[in-house]
């Protein structure tokens, strides 16, 4: 199995603003405020999180195959 990457870029949605960030390895991150425009983002219908939807590495969850981290959360 490979190994678990932790960070990724995000891309806000709104502004297009892109920011390498640290996931969280215990829980997803449901809510993201952009850092250039605070736009508050959320995950895409069918995502567990705003890195599945948004950044370029899904997060550790979904790379070891665990499925959602947060089941029922949305």
């Amino acid at each position: 199995m490979a190994a678990v990457v932790l960070e990724s870029d995000i891309e806000c949605p709104e502004c297009g603003y892109r920011k390498t960030e640290r996931m969280p390895t215990d829980a997803c991150q449901f809510f993201y405020e952009c850092e250039s425009c605070h736009s508050v983002i959320k995950p895409k219908v069918g995502d567990c999180c705003v890195f599945c939807s948004f950044g370029t590495v899904p997060c550790p969850p979904i790379q070891k195959g665990s499925g959602c981290c947060s089941p029922g959360s949305q």
